[in-house]
């Protein structure tokens, strides 16, 4: 999401000379952390420079970020794609330069109450992109030269509740599928499992044009602790959805995000934690040790001490290596269409990293036979 919106800014600002944006982020305290680094060392880097933060940092840590002597400006969250909060002409381009992947960001916003999250605070209501003007963007992109297309939201999967007639993210799927046939990737960033509709899910389990790539946004592996958190799932509709999407599409990539140490987690929630990285097969894996965030009920629950909380992170983020590294070295000898990038590496459908021989021109499909995994890349 952030992705998204960084680019269409650089788009907008691209005639701007002397001025440095930072879109920042909130979602932990580690993220608010990074936030205030990166404010300082672009101010070190550029003296001169007008710097000015928006993205949900300086939304909802407003204060805190604008009183540092490196913040010039502030620009609301909700008002940071408008050419006017930048005094620069309404009709300045929203579409970033030429891309081999396109971000396009179809949602903002969540309706949900999830106990550790701040981003509601950042972020307002959901709201959707209409249909129309996705694919008025995904044109425009496809005209830069993007290979494919991945659909991004802050609650990508709640894409048009809030649209006439309630449509699922299937539709807008199907739509820009429909619409763009020669499109040859279409990929997805996190989704919430439980919002997946039918016709998404059909088109997940058969659409070749449709990555098999699934990133859950899963959070935990225990039913009392995923109830704490104000889940709307519970472990076992995790389980159930994988097992139907991998019986008609095995070669699906399963990718999520689990947080450890969350308040009154106990050593057999934590033991469950560890078990459904195997039990989904989960080999794109975002491990985030708790951190509270103010104004969260989370934050107002009894806290496990920090080492502990660390020390879980890392037992899950060496469970998932060990998944992945297995399901890595599953793929040599197979023949992957592997999209170039411009760093001489590519992603194959599953989002499988792939080193690709010396003097690849970016932006391509090109086939790569794996012959061995070297540092977590196929080569």
């Amino acid at each position: 999401m952030n992705i998204a919106e960084s680019e269409r800014m650089r788009a907008m600002l691209a005639g701007e000379r002397d001025l440095v944006v930072v879109n920042s982020c909130a979602v932990t305290g580690e993220a608010l952390r990074q936030t205030r680094q990166a404010i300082r060392r672009a101010r070190r880097d550029h003296p001169s420079a007008r710097l000015v933060v928006t993205g949900c940092a300086a939304e909802i840590d407003r204060a805190e970020i604008g009183a540092m002597d490196e913040v010039d400006a502030l620009v609301a969250n909700a008002a940071k794609l408008d050419p006017r909060s930048w005094n620069i002409p309404a009709e300045a381009s929203p579409i970033a330069p030429a891309r081999t992947r396109a971000f396009v960001a179809v949602q903002n916003g969540c309706d949900h109450a999830c106990t550790f999250c701040v981003i509601p605070q950042g972020r307002g209501a959901s709201r959707s992109l209409a249909v129309p003007e996705v694919l008025r963007e995904v044109e425009a992109h496809l005209s830069a030269g993007a290979q494919e297309v991945v659909l991004t939201g802050v609650d990508l999967t709640s894409w048009g509740h809030d649209l006439p007639g309630s449509p699922g993210l299937g539709v807008l799927v199907q739509a820009i599928l429909d619409a763009f046939p020669a499109l040859p990737r279409l990929r997805m960033s996190s989704v919430d499992g439980i919002e997946i509709d039918a016709l998404l899910f059909e088109l997940l389990a058969h659409e070749a044009r449709v990555m098999p790539h699934l990133h859950l946004s899963l959070q935990h592996g225990a039913d009392l602790i995923l109830k704490r958190m104000k889940r709307r799932h519970l472990r076992g509709d995790a389980v159930e959805l994988v097992g139907r999407l991998k019986a008609l599409r095995p070669d699906i990539a399963v990718g999520a995000d689990l947080i450890a140490g969350f308040p009154t987690e106990d050593e057999s929630h934590h033991a469950e934690n560890l078990a459904i990285i195997d039990e989904l097969g989960i080999v794109h894996a975002h491990i985030f040790p708790f951190s509270p965030r103010p104004g969260t009920p989370a934050a107002r629950m009894p806290q496990l001490p920090r080492d502990m909380v660390k020390a879980r992170a890392a037992e899950l983020r060496a469970r998932a290596a060990e998944v992945r590294s297995a399901w890595l070295q599953s793929l040599v000898g197979e023949t992957l269409p592997v999209l170039a990038e411009r760093d001489g590496t590519g992603y194959a459908p599953n989002y499988a990293r792939v080193a690709l021989p010396p003097g690849t021109a970016a932006g391509g499909i090109i086939d790569v036979t794996v012959r061995e995994v070297r540092e977590g890349l196929l080569g």
